[in-house]
This record gives C-alpha cells, structure tokens and sequence, in this order.
C-alpha cells in the first residue's frame, strides 16, 4: 500500500486528480455535517474514493475526540484541589453575569466550569460502560452455568420422562397437541396506555436496561441496491489502506445468512422469516417454562434453532468486528462453527465502524428497529442511489388484490371461531375490528365477503381516491386504524394466523375431536376454497401465475396488514389506486406514496451528514426536490459534485443522429415509431453501423412491445436477415434466470470473432431500457464497443399512478425554468434510463466507445443538458446521416489499425 504523493488520504496507488477531488469534498460534506449529491462515473474508483475519504474522516474525527478527552482529563488533574475554590467564586460569578463586562477571571471560570461538566460526563459514560460489560459478562457466566445446569437436569430427568410416556400413553399426544395450539392463541393484549398506567402503578422503569444497552461508536452506514454489489464494496475495504483495521459487518436478510438446513430449505423468504421468529420464539418461552415449571416432564418437545446459542454468537460477533468478511464468508462462517450469522451480525453492530446492509434495512423504519440501527449522529452513505426515490417509494406504497383479501377474512373468521373460548374480550374486539375493516375493503372492490373471488364478477375501471375519501368508501372510517396497527405489532395476529392456516388448512382437519362438525366444516370447505382461487380455468394463463405467486409465496393477512398501516399516512402524502377487474380475485387496491420526502426526512434529521453516490446522478433537480428541499432541509446544506471521467475524451463518440441513411428524420414519436418508414429507416442505421463497428453492438429499445413489433417487422423484410449476415444477433430474455447464459453465449461469441477474424464480426444484442441489462450489466472492452439508443423511453403517460404524481408535484413543487415540476417529471425518468442504458459501454480507464442517440429530440438544449457531464461534453450533433457516419468510421479504422498492430506486437 502506498499513499498518493502529498495526499492525506491513504490510497492502494496513486489516486487521480478526480478522485482527490472527490475524496476532499467527501470529507468536507462530513465534517461540516451536511447532504452529499456525488456523481463519479463507473470506471472512476468511486468505491475506493468513498471508503479512503469517509474512513480518513472517521479516523481524524475519533483522533480528535480523543486529544480532546485527553486535554480535558489533564486540566481536571491539575486543577487538583481548586473545585471548592471554584465553589466559592460561583455567586460572584453570577452576579458579574447579571451586569457590566464581565472580568477575565469570570470567562475563565465559566470555561472551567463547562469544562468541568464535560469531564464529568465522560466519567458517567466510563461508568456506564463498565457496568455494561460487567452485565454482559455476568450473562455470559450464567449462561454457561445454565447450560451445564440444563445438561444435568436433561440426565436426572430422562428415566421420569420415559416412564411418563410409557403411563400416558395416546394422552401424551393430547398434551403436545394442546401445547402446540397455544402456540397459535394470541396473548393477553394490553394497549399502550394501559402497559402506561400499570408501569406508573407498579413503580416500572426501564432506565437501567437503556443504561446497560451497548453504546454505539460513531460509524459509517452504507448500504446499496444488491448484495453482489456490497460484496463488492466489502472486497474493496478489504484491498483498501484500512482493510486490516477498519471493524465492518455487513448486514443481510434471513434467506442470504440464514445457516440452519431445516429453515432454508423452505426457499420463500415468508416461510423463512416466519419459522426462524418461530424458534427464537420457541427458545424464550422454553426458558420462561422451564424457570415455572422445571420437571414436568410432559411428552411434548418444543424445537428451538440449534444454531442461536448466545455463547457461540458472541464469539462470532467478535470475529465479525476483528475480521472484514462479505455475506458468502460470513455463511461460510456460520456453517464452520454451527453458529447464526444473521443475530451474530446484529451483535456486531453497536461496536462496527462500518455497516454495510441493503436499501431496504437502512430506508424503512421499522425495519431500522428490528435490526438495531440507530442512525443518530452517524453517517450514512447511499450508493448506486440514481433510482433512490423510487426505492422509497416502493418501500412505503403497498397492494392487494382481492383473492387476498377474502382469504385473509376466511382464515381470521376461522381462527376467531376455533379459539373463540380461549381469546380474551380485547382479542375478540380487535378481531372483529379488523374482520370489519375487512369486509370494507372486499366491498370497496364491488364484491361480499364469503363467496368465492373468483367468480364474483366486477365493473372493470380504475379509481383514484384520497385516503379519507377511501376510508369513507369502504365505510371503515371509524375504526382506529392508529390501534389497528399497535395491535398488529404487539398481537403478532398475522404469524399466528399463518400458522393456523399452515396447520388446519385443506388435509387433516377432521382428525382434531376438538372441531365441531360444523367447524370441520367449514375448515374444510376454506382449504377447498383455497384450491378454487387458483383455479387455472377461471383465469387468463399469463395472469394467473402473478396471482397465485403473490397468494402463496406470502401470508394474505400480512399483505392486508401492510396495506392497513400505509393508510395511517397523512391524506396529503398518498393516494389510494382502485384497479377493478373481471373478477373480484384480480381486482386490487393499492396506496401510492406521493411524497417519499416523509420518510427520508427521518434519515436526514437523525444523522449528522448523508452522501448520495452513484455512477450517474444526472437529472439531480429531483433529489433536490422530492427529497431533500421536501423534507425542510436548507440549500446551503445541500452540496453537489460531479466529477468527470478518467478515460482520454478521444475514446468516447457520442452522437445524436437526426437523419437515417435514405434522408428519413429520427423522430419516435408515439404517432410515427410504428410507421414503415421509420422501422425501415431504424434498420439502415443498424446495418450500416454493423457495417464498421467491429466487437459487440447493444441495442436498446423503448419497452419490450416495440421491441416486438420493429422485430417482426424486420424479419418480413429481410431487415433482419442483412444483420444477421454481418453479426449474430441476440435478444434480452424475458426470464431473469436465461440473463447469465445469454450474456456467456454473447461474450463467447464476441471473443472468438475478434481472435479469428472473418465471417460474422461479433454480435448485436437487442435489448430494452429499464429491462434486465440496462442496469448492473457491464458492456466492457469489445462487449459494448457501440451503444445504439432508439427514441426516447418516455413512462406511460396514461398511467393513473404517474397522472397522480404529476398531479401531487404541480401542486406542491415549485416551477423550474418555465416548466411545471409534473413534465420536468416525465423528461426526467426518461433520461434517468437513458443514461443508465449507454453508461453500460465506458467501464474503466482504458476502454473506448460509440454512443448513438437516435432521435432529434436529444439534440434539444434541456435534454442535452440531461446528459452526464462527461457524455455531454463530447456529444456531437448531426441532422445528415453522412457526416455521422463518416466520423463514426474514422474512429473504428483508426481503433482497428492499433488493435492489429498490438496483435503483431
């Protein structure tokens, strides 16, 4: 590892002049506690400049911390015994502050006192700490004395536990069977304010377990889209000048982490999240049976994950902060020493420096609690954050259709009925409250409750409503969906009820003497039911998959609970979309979060500064906008950089083509992108750049219908066929699982046409933007050696959802250079695509590409304006075909010539 010369960033080499820049406006945006908007092509080293430049603050900023704690405890000891003679000044003091100036010796004595109080607030956190590890190590020690107690017990125990089985006989198999139905029954619920009053009454207090909960040490969240992609940032910490003293966990969900075979193996990220929070259920009501009941010696075994043993965990957690591992070594970890990576990780986190997790942990609130984070004074850093508003908006918008929701009112009116003798009274209420709320929703759709979804038909047509227009609609406006959603949360109904249904639905329930025969009935007649909503005959095929995927692959009464809490947002911030199909099954409501600023602000206002990074931030007016100015933070606390890229601008060739070959203009609009002339024209283009360009050629079109239709259109013209003469040609699969090979079989084909030569020269990839390669795919090298971007991928104007938001955004926003924020809006989500789409091609120093626009309208100053800045500056506009043509030829002879004279070489 060396350091750049006269750099004050550690560096694995030499850094360049841009990623200097970066890294010194990095650590300004961090020390003056403000919002970073970071553009760093890819290619640029963005993630080393992000690590070396946030990790030299923390380490400067923890440095200082320290001289000052240090000065500050020295002046205390000299200061010896001057505390009472300071005492005795205090009065004086005061009554010097009340009027005139002030003495010197006043100032100093207020400095003296200020710093008094800082020392004695370092002292009280010393002593808090030390309690902390003490209590942490007394839980250790009994633990081990718990496990050895429970191994000697477990042998005293197991000669009275054979013969109680061998006298009970069939009744043991009562016993286990009553103890796993209370396992399905909710508990006594206390609301809020009654958990209040009786802390008040009973003198409860929960000082000492904040007091002994462990300090967070300052550090860096940073958190981005997937989890290759944090592997990768983990393996650039690891190359990094801190790799080996930096404390970094990365965070992942149960189905990246989870270790135990029996819970992995169910595949649904539902179904693994519900039995893990079922075992870890299952340990503490185990310890808390235990602890009443020691030798009772019943038949019955509760399971518990073998994996969560807090002893094995701790020391997990201290090779997590001692070592920098991504998720894959964290498994691999885990399943070595047969220890839970998931909970080691979240042990990890109050001591870690780095934090490394996805999206969704660090932007959703209630996914921030569970996991532990606690963003106050941290630093947050988003990266790949270009499609960040969406995200959070996706996050906090939910829907469900009605075949879920008439399901959930089975499976609840079921539950209520089965345990109806054993619920308490404020059980009961709830129940029925949201049976009621139920009910509201189904009617809302245009159906009733009880009767198969699948055959009541529906008025079809889409409805947008405020939320308390719609609360009014579905008749469930006096209903406290505030408590509706504490019960939620503290009832845990929703896992309890999918364990009902997992357990009683369709076989077996007859075999239960506790059922009536009406009940048995009825139970039945729900796993019947069940069958008939997926009933392939009742369903178009291509919709049908979409439907029984989201009905089986999650519990319905969750969807129905997260639909129920986005109703709790202000009437302002949401929409309500009323979609009604044939059928009631189809038929979905879904709310829509127009202000996604409500939630981010919680972010900005917790934390002490937060970097918004990514390859290309450009149009960053809407981040400006929808997020940061939306969520009451001041301009001059926003600060944005952009950086240009590293490569010579020789080797890159962006041009706007006005004109085809046979003097066609270039204009896909929605009136001419299906006339014969254009598909025609789009293929002359085609064909002549096939002609020149050697390597691959990438292709995108506006969505997947044109991309059928000019496709088609082709091949009855022998359009296609021309193409396919010069480069084989490709097509973006419409599975995400076809992506892999059909890129091996495209590289594989570049790879052997350029270290052969003659015949087909490379390949042409048909592609979609927004589809599965316009974002995280690197066209590298001889890959993307030419980019062609047919018309411009404007969103569906049509669209309710984005009328809606257009609607929200010429209200509220303000207007920007003549133009309401609603247009600005739909211009902005097509560049925002478009420059994620041709940013495939240039992916590091030394390569070199052609970028064609095939539309006049980029030649427009507010769209080209649009365009990273490293595009922008080296586009060329031509309205002839000509002269593009010619300069695109120039360039690849010229590129030609030197790739044979290195083959020489």
């Amino acid at each position: 590892m060396e350091e750049g010369d006269g750099s004050r960033f550690p560096f694995p080499f030499k850094p360049y002049p841009i990623q200097e820049s970066f890294m010194d406006a990095l650590y300004a945006v961090l020390d003056q506690g403000k919002v970073g908007i970071f553009e760093s092509p890819t290619g640029t080293g963005k993630s080393l400049s992000l690590i070396c430049g946030a990790l030299t603050w923390l380490r400067d900023f923890e440095e200082k911390r320290r001289k000052e704690a240090d000065r500050l405890l020295q002046a205390e000891k000299k200061k010896g015994g001057s505390e009472e003679e300071g005492n005795g000044c205090e009065k004086t003091a005061v009554q010097g502050e009340k009027g005139g100036p002030e003495p010197d010796w006043v100032s100093e004595f207020v400095q003296r006192r200020a710093e008094r109080e800082i020392v004695n607030k370092l002292k009280d956190e010393e002593i808090k700490r030390k309690r902390r590890e003490d209590m942490l190590e007394k839980t250790r020690l009994n633990a081990k004395l718990k496990h050895s107690m429970k191994r000697k017990n477990n042998d005293d125990d197991e000669t009275e536990k054979l013969l109680q089985l061998s006298m009970q006989g069939a009744g043991s198999e009562v016993s286990s069977h009553e103890e796993e139905e209370e396992e399905l029954i909710v508990a006594d619920y206390e609301s809020e304010e009654e958990n209040t009053l009786k802390n008040r009454l009973c003198g409860g207090d929960d000082d000492d377990d904040d007091d002994l909960e462990e300090e967070h040490v300052t550090k860096l969240y940073y958190c981005s889209r997937t989890h290759s992609q944090l592997a990768q940032f983990v393996h650039e910490v690891q190359r990094s000048p801190y790799g080996s003293t930096v404390s970094l966990v990365s965070l992942g969900s149960r189905q990246n982490l989870c270790v135990n075979p029996d819970v992995v193996q169910l595949g649904s990220v539902q179904l693994i999240n519900d039995r893990c929070m079922e075992l870890q259920k299952n340990k503490h009501d185990k310890k808390k049976k235990s602890e009443r009941e020691p030798k009772r010696g019943r038949g019955s075994v509760m399971v518990t994950c073998a994996f969560s043993s807090y002893e094995k965990m701790m020391s997990m957690r201290n090779d997590v902060l001692a070592t920098v591992s991504d998720i894959e070594q964290l498994v691999q970890h885990g399943r070595a020493t047969h220890t839970c990576p998931y909970y080691s990780t979240r042990l990890a986190i109050p001591a870690a420096q780095v934090v490394v997790l996805p999206y969704q942990s660090l932007l959703h609130a209630a996914t921030r609690k569970s996991s532990g984070i606690k963003l106050k004074d941290q630093i947050v850093i988003i990266d790949e954050a270009h499609n960040l508003i969406d995200t959070v908006t996706a996050l906090h918008s939910s829907e469900v259709n009605g075949a879920q929701v008439c399901r959930a009112h089975s499976q609840l009116t079921q539950y209520c009925e089965r345990y109806r003798s054993r619920l308490k009274a404020k059980n009961l209420m709830y129940i029925k409250q949201i049976l009621f709320v139920l009910e509201g929703l189904v009617r809302t759709l245009g159906g009733k409750v009880g009767r198969n979804p699948v055959t009541q038909t529906t008025q079809s047509g889409t409805e947008l409503l405020t939320i308390n227009d719609f609360l009014f609609r579905a008749q469930i406006d006096n209903i406290n969906l505030f408590k509706v959603q504490r019960y939620f949360e503290k009832s845990l109904i929703s896992r309890k009820l999918c364990g009902f249904a997992e357990k009683y639905e369709g076989s077996g329930v007859t075999t239960h003497s506790a059922f009536t025969n009406k009940e048995n009935r009825r139970t039945e007649g729900l796993g019947h039911f069940l069958q008939n909503l997926q009933s392939k005959a009742a369903a178009p095929p291509e919709h049908q998959v979409a439907v029984e995927d989201r009905t089986t692959m999650a519990s319905p009464m969750m969807l129905v609970e997260s639909f129920l809490f986005s109703l709790t947002n202000s009437n302002k911030d949401g929409r309500v979309v009323m979609e009604k199909q044939a059928c009631l099954a189809h038929s979905s409501v879904k709310f829509l979060m127009l202000n996604p600023a409500v939630h981010f602000a919680q972010i900005i206002n917790e934390c002490r500064a937060v970097v918004i990074a990514g390859g290309t931030m450009q149009p960053v007016t809407d981040f400006k906008q929808q997020l940061l100015l939306s969520a009451g933070l001041s301009e001059e606390r926003i600060v944005e950089f952009s950086c240009g890229h590293v490569i010579p601008p020789e080797n890159i060739l962006p041009i706007v083509l006005c004109v085809g070959p046979s003097g066609q203009e270039l204009e896909f609009t929605f009136q001419t992108r299906d006339t014969p002339q254009m598909m025609e024209e789009t293929g002359r283009v085609l064909s002549n750049l096939c002609n020149v360009v050697p390597g691959g050629v990438v292709c995108f079109f506006p969505s997947y219908e044109y991309e059928r239709r000019i496709l088609a259109h082709w091949e009855t013209t022998g359009v296609l066929q021309r193409l396919v003469a010069k480069k084989k040609v490709f097509q973006e699969p419409k599975k995400a699982s076809q992506v892999e090979q059909v890129l091996s079989e495209y590289t594989k084909c570049i790879q052997h046409s350029c270290s052969t030569g003659g015949g087909q020269s490379g390949a042409l990839l048909f592609s979609v933007v927004g589809g599965k390669m316009s974002e995280g795919i690197n066209f590298s090298d001889d890959l993307g050696r030419c980019i062609v971007m047919v018309g411009m991928p404007y969103p569906n104007i049509k669209s309710p959802e984005l009328q809606e938001k257009m609607a929200y955004l010429d209200k509220h926003m303000p207007h920007l250079d003549g133009r309401s924020p609603g247009k600005a809006l739909v211009e902005n989500l097509c560049m925002k695509a478009v420059n994620q789409s041709i940013g495939r091609a240039i992916r590091h120093r030394g390569d070199y590409a052609c970028i064609v626009l095939c539309d006049r309208r980029y030649s427009r100053g507010s769209t080209l304006q649009k365009l990273p800045e490293w595009i922008r500056t080296s586009t060329h506009t031509h309205s002839s075909f000509g002269p593009a043509f010619a300069s695109i030829r120039r360039v690849w002879c010229v590129c030609v010539c030197v790739c044979v004279c290195v083959r020489n070489l």
